[in-house]
């Protein structure tokens, strides 16, 4: 479903735990990193899309997670040539995106990169919420830094400083149970503000990454 230029509506989540860290995936069999994003179905409302690819790509429920805000329009980034199918050359431009911003309700353990047949990643860690963008591929690069900014002000107080923030894919024991406030678009009140740092001064985490078998194998960690 592309729209007249070319443009295929999509959504993009940014799920926050309590300390405002954000969920980074690592995409099946590359080194490239994103967050969770997918198309939006015909009839489908872009959250109605949103809680679909939550839970195909993360395994979450809506009852895991708040809705905090999100973008007011289409963020749009086009895909190289070399990257779109022969066949749709010359109608495909790329992705139009309305972007969430979440907060993880649920535990980590309430995560599961296999909910479906066909995931989206092997691996995943909790990240400071400037991601790296050197990690994530050329072209969403602009658009991830324009959505991480619009939403850095409705970043809702950090709560509690739990060092282990660990938990796999498949209802293990893990730590950092959480709950926090939301709302979506222009909530009601003044969250705390976040300053975004210059975009090449990007502080990552010392957080454990947490890596799973896709295809059947116990999960592993390191």
């Amino acid at each position: 479903m592309l729209d007249r230029e070319g443009f295929r509506p999509n959504v993009g989540i940014i799920l926050l735990n309590q300390r405002n860290q954000v969920f980074w995936g690592k995409r099946i069999r590359t080194h490239s990193w994103q967050f969770p994003q997918g198309g939006i179905k015909h009839g489908e409302s872009p959250e109605q899309a949103m809680f679909r690819e939550l839970h195909e790509e993360v395994g979450l429920r809506p009852d895991h997670v708040r809705i905090v805000a999100r973008t007011r329009d289409w963020l749009r980034y086009e895909v190289p040539q070399h990257f779109i199918r022969r066949d749709a050359r010359g109608h495909y431009r790329g992705q139009k995106q309305i972007w969430f911003l979440l907060q993880l309700t649920g535990r980590d353990c309430d995560m599961n990169l296999r909910a479906t047949s066909h995931p989206e990643f092997d691996a995943w860690r909790w990240n400071e919420y400037w991601v790296p963008l050197e990690a994530v591929i050329e072209f969403k690069r602009d658009v991830y830094q324009t959505a991480l900014s619009e939403l850095a002000r409705f970043l809702p107080p950090p709560k509690g400083q739990n060092r282990y923030l660990r938990g796999n894919m498949r209802g293990r024991t893990g730590a950092a149970t959480d709950t926090a406030p939301a709302d979506r678009a222009v909530r009601d009140g003044a969250p705390s503000p976040a300053v975004p740092p210059e975009a090449n001064a990007v502080i990552t985490t010392s957080v454990e990454l947490i890596e799973v078998d896709v295809w059947g194998a116990a999960p592993q960690q390191g």
